[in-house]
């Protein structure tokens, strides 16, 4: 079964929101990335916050998207496309390993990977993604 990895949500104001879940619900931070995003974590699921502008682009504050880690990326990969789903883009993000965007029903946005700071799924650390994917989503 999969695991809810991160929630992501657009901020105004990244720092003032991070400081509130860590001071309400005690998160602890994982990273900060350089164009602003900071991640925080409960030790099982993380939070990402990103800035409402990024690199010129300005989206409105709120849900961005859910992640999801999995026992198999790729083969899940195969069951989103093959119920509809469009795969957005493969990327690596820094520490965050790998994780391939895709669009589902109704225009949400999810993700599947694996994330640092959040756990992994038992016995499931190395199987995240083919090694061919993961070379593949560098950038």
């Amino acid at each position: 079964m999969a695991k809810i990895r991160h929630i992501a949500i657009r901020c105004e104001d990244v720092e003032a929101t991070a400081a509130f879940f860590q001071q309400v619900f005690g998160l602890e931070l994982v990273q900060r990335r350089d164009h602003g995003p900071i991640d925080l974590s409960d030790g099982d699921v993380n939070i990402t916050l990103l800035p409402t502008t990024t690199r010129g682009e300005t989206r409105p504050a709120g849900f961005e998207h859910i992640g999801f880690s999995v026992e198999d990326a790729d083969t899940t990969r195969r069951r989103l496309m093959a119920a509809g789903a469009t795969e957005l883009n493969p990327i690596a993000l820094g520490d965050a390993y790998y994780e391939s965007k895709y669009r589902v029903p109704e225009g949400l946005v999810i993700d599947v990977g694996q994330w640092r700071g959040t756990s992994p799924l038992p016995g499931k650390e190395d199987s995240i993604a083919s090694p061919a994917r993961r070379k593949a989503s560098m950038v």
